[in-house]
């Protein structure tokens, strides 16, 4: 059962090229069962706490004249959580639940975005379907039969799971890295909503990677001008105001609007 799977290329709306790695059955498999294990810890202490808030909350449940009530909300909660947690979080934490983001996969659009509310409630929703006959014995033979590697759940939502780029433990520092931490440079130098940054698209990050790989390497003069034309695009793109800023505030600026999409879209080949 192999770890990884094919190669991947997509066009963006804003026609640029991007390659992913897509996550074969293996990976899968191992990230699936982490969030089940997660969701059985905390099935099993949802059920703990109903049990012994029994005793507390008798004269509450005596309103309802059944034994059955503390049972039915135990399977309601549980039914909520195992559910939910796949759509919440794949959603709020750019297609990655606790067991893909071990394994170090996520859930994307197949044109290269993120994943839309909608698609995750599809995708999710659909696991359902995928579950079935038993043992998600649908799912398993879709990810391995389709070409990549797509549940039924993907195909209706229009998603795929894809490798995140491997990042090597105890790997030397790039210039631009070096470049950042010099600076002290973090995601909070740059205050931003979701509503900015969704703003910004595969286009842009490929603007903003560039132009984050190049500057540190050009003379002063070209730096300085290639800083103004990217700020005055990005920047003013999410709202900020740049009167007043000097060339190294810009630079800070973008540096920090790199971290913050790197996260978002360095996941391509």
């Amino acid at each position: 059962m192999s770890m990884s799977g094919e190669k991947i290329s997509v066009k963006t709306p804003e026609y640029v090229s991007l390659q992913f790695e897509s996550a074969g059955l293996g990976s899968r498999s191992v990230a699936f069962i982490i969030d089940q294990a997660i969701l059985m810890v905390v099935n099993i202490l949802i059920v703990v706490m109903i049990f012994f808030s029994m005793e507390q909350m008798e004269a509450f449940f005596m309103m309802f004249d059944s034994p059955m009530v503390p049972i039915a909300i135990a399977i309601v909660l549980i039914f909520v959580i195992n559910n939910g947690y796949f759509f919440v979080l794949e959603y709020f934490t750019g297609g990655r639940t606790i067991g893909k983001k071990v394994i170090g996969i996520r859930v994307i659009q197949e044109n290269g975005h993120s994943i839309t509310l909608l698609s995750s409630f599809i995708r999710n929703f659909l696991r359902i379907v995928d579950s079935l006959p038993a043992s998600h014995l649908l799912g398993i033979i879709m990810i391995f039969a389709y070409p990549k590697h797509k549940r039924l759940g993907d195909l209706a939502a229009g998603s795929i799971v894809v490798h995140e780029k491997g990042r090597l433990k105890g790997k030397k520092l790039s210039k631009l890295e070096k470049e950042i931490a010099n600076r002290n440079i973090t995601k909070d130098n740059l205050s931003l909503d979701e509503w900015s940054l969704n703003a910004l698209g595969s286009k842009e990050w490929q603007l903003l990677k560039a132009y984050s790989e190049r500057f540190t390497q050009l003379p002063m003069a070209e730096s300085e001008s290639l800083t103004s034309e990217v700020a005055s695009v990005l920047l003013v793109k999410v709202g900020i105001e740049l009167e007043g800023s000097t060339v190294t505030d810009k630079e800070n600026m973008l540096l920090a609007l790199y971290l913050h999409m790197k996260d978002e879209w360095d996941y391509q080949l």
